[in-house]
């Protein structure tokens, strides 16, 4: 008869499930393991906390062009894609100059006119040699954006699968064919 106590029988159950989330905490990518600040809150989000090992849209942004209305469909799919584990991240930018000329009221665009939910952070550029790291990132794998508005759909691995400019619109279905083959 072999005798197994309970302390012994949870061990042998716990352990592999402890060392099996250790890689996982461990295999964040550098290109997300930053600290950055959202839009208009002292508040940080380090990226890996966010969206390590998860698919995420990723859209520059500014208040005041033509293409803002898109603030709405960007929300609709943060609501349609979320549970499924789509992270939607918008970086607000003045990079095009048509940023509004304080976070505050940037904020308001985004929080009070649209509704957005979703991941917003603080402006500060997405091309050239002092992007964010994010998309320092990005730009190394596609076109670095052109204009506001720039979608990039990353995979759960960290690799651009597309990219989609100004006018291609959050309910696009080329846009939504595409994240829906990364869930």
């Amino acid at each position: 008869m072999i005798r197994v106590t309970i302390g012994l029988l949870l061990t042998i159950l716990v352990t592999p499930a402890i060392q099996a989330s250790e890689p996982e905490a461990a295999a964040c990518p550098a290109f997300l393991d930053h600290d950055l600040r959202k839009l208009h809150s002292t508040d940080a989000v380090n990226l890996c906390d966010l969206a390590a090992g998860k698919p995420m849209l990723v859209v520059n942004t500014a208040s005041h062009c033509g293409y803002t209305g898109q603030f709405g469909g960007l929300q609709a799919i943060h609501d349609q894609y979320r549970d499924q584990g789509l992270v939607v991240v918008g970086f607000a930018s003045n990079d095009f100059r048509q940023e509004a000329s304080s976070e505050k009221e940037a904020a308001s665009v985004c929080y009070k006119n649209f509704g957005v939910e979703f991941t917003m952070i603080a402006p500060g550029p997405v091309t050239g040699a002092d992007a964010t790291p994010l998309f320092a990132y990005i730009n190394e794998q596609s076109t670095p954006p052109q204009w506001n508005f720039s979608k990039y759909l990353v995979d759960r691995n960290g690799q651009v699968l597309e990219a989609f400019p100004s006018w291609v619109g959050p309910s696009d279905p080329k846009l939504i064919r595409a994240i829906e083959s990364v869930l």
